[in-house]
């Protein structure tokens, strides 16, 4: 496959969500929630291979590209799965996905109190034996490289502020949350910040 029949297919889908999509945990006829969907860019593979997609972000203009992009390449998906709406404040009914992605949205948390509703926003829409797949910002390889702003708030070394998550903080909310379906995956950008791949299947 040439890469640009490739970019057409998949979109700028992350490389670790088509890993999900490569050991068959993602499957057709599935409920996929986008929870923090920006732009849609993992969404348009799944746009087009007929997966019953729902998604919300809080930016209008970027939920109105992802609206179209539905118009385009899934016409019989109903407007009102696309919602312009905070994680933590999205109204699809509880458990009525199979599929929650939440791709570089936690790590905008101000706080404890604000992860934890922003978490539990995207959780409770996730079914029974669902797959949570979540990539945020984490401290994991560069501890000697962040500031401390209080809390798990950090400032970066590309100078950005985010909240920061460790391998202890998510080995916690698996326990209670499910089971972890891959080991965790940390990938270091240019020493400027480090991405965690974080999957957990829920048991409850």
């Amino acid at each position: 496959m040439k890469i640009s029949d490739f970019q057409e297919q998949f979109g700028q889908i992350d490389i670790y969500l088509f890993d999900q999509l490569l050991k068959g945990r993602i499957l057709p006829g599935m409920r996929v929630l986008d929870a923090g969907c920006g732009s849609g860019r993992n969404l348009v593979y799944l746009l087009r291979q007929g997966y019953e997609v729902y998604a919300a972000d809080s930016n209008p203009e970027q939920m109105e590209q992802v609206c179209q992009m539905a118009r385009d390449l899934a016409p019989a998906l109903p407007e009102s799965n696309f919602r312009i709406e905070l994680v933590e404040q999205m109204s699809f009914d509880d458990a009525c996905a199979d599929v929650v992605i939440s791709s570089a949205v936690l790590h905008f948390a101000r706080d404890d109190a604000h992860f934890e509703v922003m978490l539990q926003g995207s959780w409770r829409t996730l079914r029974p034996g669902g797959l949570f797949f979540c990539r945020l910002a984490s401290s994991i390889g560069i501890r000697h490289q962040i500031v401390n702003l209080g809390g798990r708030r950090y400032r970066l070394p590309d100078g950005s502020e985010r909240y920061l998550v460790d391998e202890a903080l998510l080995d916690s909310l698996t326990e209670k949350m499910g089971s972890l379906v891959d080991p965790l995956r940390t990938t270091i950008v240019r020493d400027l910040r480090a991405m965690t791949t974080w999957v957990v299947r829920r048991k409850w």
